[in-house]
This record gives C-alpha cells, sequence and structure tokens, in this order.
C-alpha cells in the first residue's frame, strides 16, 4: 500500500499526484497527454487551447506543472513560458515541439524563459509520465 504524499496541494484528490495545467491546440495530442497523465501518472489534469485564458488560469489557480506546446495560437511556447515566469517563476514548464530539438530559432526573450525540459514529438508514454513526475516531486 502507498504511503500518503507528504504534501497535496489544494484542489487536488487524495490520490492525486498533482495538478498539471496543458496548453495544447492539437486536440489529438491533448487528448494523448490527458489520459496518459491522468490514467498512468494520477495527475489532475487540465486541458485548454488559448494561452491568453490559460496566463489567466495559471495566474489564478495553484499548478503543479505546465506542459505547453511550442507552436500556440497567438504566441510560441517560449512566449508563454517567458510570461509565466513572471507571475510564477517556480513553476515547472515543459515545452514540447514537433521540431527537431535543435531547429528552433530562439530569440533573446524566448531563450530568457528556458523550459524545464523541451520534449520532441512524437512522446513515449514513460517520457511523458517519467518528465512529469520529476518535475512534480
Amino acid at each position: 500500500m502507498d504511503a500518503p504524499p507528504s504534501h497535496q496541494p489544494a484542489g487536488t484528490s487524495p490520490a492525486s499526484r498533482g495538478r498539471v495545467l496543458l496548453v495544447e491546440d492539437d486536440p489529438e495530442f491533448a487528448l494523448f497527454c490527458t489520459h496518459v497523465l491522468a490514467k498512468g501518472g494520477r495527475f489532475d489534469v487540465t486541458h485548454i487551447a488559448d494561452p491568453t485564458a490559460a496566463i489567466a488560469l495559471a495566474a489564478t489557480q495553484p499548478w503543479d506543472l505546465v506542459i505547453t506546446d511550442l507552436d500556440l495560437p497567438l504566441m510560441s511556447g517560449f512566449e508563454f513560458a517567458a510570461v509565466l515566469r513572471q507571475t510564477t517563476p517556480s513553476l515547472p514548464v515543459v515545452i514540447v515541439t514537433a521540431y527537431p530539438q535543435d531547429a528552433p530559432i530562439l530569440t533573446s526573450a524566448e531563450a530568457a524563459a528556458q523550459p524545464d525540459a523541451l520534449l520532441a514529438k512524437p512522446i513515449t508514454v514513460d517520457l511523458l509520465l517519467t518528465t512529469a513526475t520529476a518535475l512534480t516531486a
């Protein structure tokens, strides 16, 4: 039997490992991440496609992890992370990209908002769970 968690963020269920804000405009990938994180990882996952709305949500509720796509409508994942870093600097951010790891050319502002992890698609179930678990531990 698992020992009870030593820290339980507000708004999580007792069996939850934490709250994940998923910012992804691709519905299929969002469904994949939500399923893997909720079922396989026991995370409470909230999915939102609009990065502007996600910024407002991140500023008003406690989160343990944010996972965002690099290519979002209205802003890049790096721009999104930079805004998050201003309001919640300790919140771990994972950026997911369909580009090879060395392909994105970053502006200086984007480079200042380095994510805690940069994952290239296709992402395996194990990699997603391992990354989320490590960053919320």
